[in-house]
C-alpha cells in the first residue's frame, strides 16, 4: 500500500478532526480533511467532517475556530472551500451555506492603518484579519483570496484589493512574513508557510516587479526533506500552483508521513499531507488560467 492511501484510511478513520489527536475537533483541520478525503475520491468519508462544519456555522454566516470558540472567525473561508469542493458531485447540497458565509466574507475587513515611513507596507490596502477590528495580516486574507476565486469571486473588488495587499506584503527578495514587511528599519525575515499560501493565492496573477519568482526561489532553496511537515505542505502546494514543484516533492512527502506515527496523527497534519500530495490538482488552489509562469530568478 502507498504512503497517501495509508494517509487517506487513517483520515478517514478519524472521529476528531483536530490539531492533537487527543485533542477537540477545530474548524480548519475538520474543513481540510474534508478537501482532501473529497479531492482523492472518497466523497461519503468527507461528509461527517463538513456536516459537523454547518453546526458551527452562525447567524451571520461565520464560523468560530471550535464549538467552544465561536471567535475568531478566520476559518469561516475553509469551510467555503470544503463545502464548494463537496457541492462539485452533491448537486449544491450546501450551497446556501456557501452563500452565507461568502456574505459574511465580504462585509468583513480588516483595519487600515495610516501609512508612516517606518511602515515597509501599505497600511491602507483591506484584506482580512485574524480577529475582526485589527490589521490585515497575510495568511487569513490569503485564504479569503482561495475561497473567493473557487467561487467565482476572483474579480470582486474585495478579491482584487487582497490580491494587491498580499504583492505588496512580499518581501524585496522574496518570501513573505505573518504580516510586516520592515520593523524598525530592518527587513523581517520570511516564513514558509505564509510564503507558501501567498503564492498558492497569487498563483495566475502576474509578478510585475519580480517578487513572486524570488518567493518562488525562496521556496525552492529553502524546503527539503527534513521540513516541518505543515510548513512542506504549504511550500510544496505554492509552487505547485505556479508550475515549479521540485521533483523530489514525492519522496520528501513520503519522508513525512514516515514520520508521523499512526498513534501521533492528526487529522490536521494527515490532511496537509493529502492535499499536498495533489499538487496542482489541490482544490485549494484557485481555478487554473492561461497567466504565464513567473520566470525564477
Amino acid at each position: 500500500m502507498s504512503w497517501i492511501n495509508q494517509v487517506l484510511d487513517r483520515l478517514a478513520a478519524q472521529t476528531v478532526w483536530g490539531y492533537f489527536p487527543s485533542g477537540v475537533s477545530a474548524a480548519e483541520p475538520a474543513a481540510l480533511a474534508a478537501l482532501a478525503l473529497a479531492a482523492h475520491g472518497r466523497r461519503d468519508k468527507a461528509e461527517p467532517a463538513l456536516r459537523w462544519l454547518t453546526t458551527l456555522q452562525q447567524t451571520d454566516g461565520s464560523l468560530g475556530v471550535t464549538a467552544a470558540e465561536t471567535t475568531p472567525c478566520w476559518p469561516t473561508s475553509l469551510a467555503v472551500l470544503a463545502w464548494h469542493t463537496a457541492d462539485a458531485e452533491r448537486r449544491g447540497r450546501y450551497e446556501p451555506r456557501i452563500r452565507s458565509a461568502l456574505a459574511w466574507i465580504l462585509k468583513t475587513e480588516g483595519a487600515v492603518l495610516p501609512r508612516t515611513p517606518e511602515m515597509g507596507h501599505d497600511s491602507t490596502l483591506v484584506g482580512w484579519p485574524w480577529v475582526e477590528g485589527t490589521h490585515s495580516w497575510i495568511e487569513p486574507t490569503a485564504m479569503h483570496v482561495l475561497a473567493l476565486k473557487a467561487t467565482e469571486h476572483g474579480g470582486h473588488a474585495r478579491t482584487r484589493e487582497a490580491v494587491r495587499l498580499l504583492q505588496d506584503r512580499l518581501l524585496p527578495n522574496g518570501g513573505c512574513n505573518y504580516g510586516n514587511t520592515f520593523v524598525l528599519g530592518q527587513v523581517l525575515l520570511p516564513h514558509l508557510e505564509s510564503t507558501g499560501l501567498s503564492l498558492l493565492a497569487l498563483a495566475g496573477e502576474g509578478d510585475s516587479d519580480g517578487r513572486v519568482a524570488k518567493s518562488i526561489a525562496y521556496l525552492l532553496r529553502e524546503l527539503s526533506a527534513g521540513t516541518a511537515t505543515q510548513s512542506l505542505c504549504y511550500g510544496l502546494l505554492g509552487l505547485a500552483a505556479h508550475d515549479a514543484l521540485p521533483p523530489d516533492a514525492p519522496s520528501w512527502l513520503a519522508l513525512a508521513s514516515a514520520r508521523t506515527p499512526s498513534n501521533a496523527a492528526s487529522a490536521f497534519k494527515l490532511a496537509l499531507l493529502a492535499l499536498a500530495a495533489l499538487a496542482k490538482d489541490c482544490p485549494l488552489a484557485p481555478p487554473r488560467t492561461t497567466a504565464t509562469p513567473a520566470a525564477v530568478s
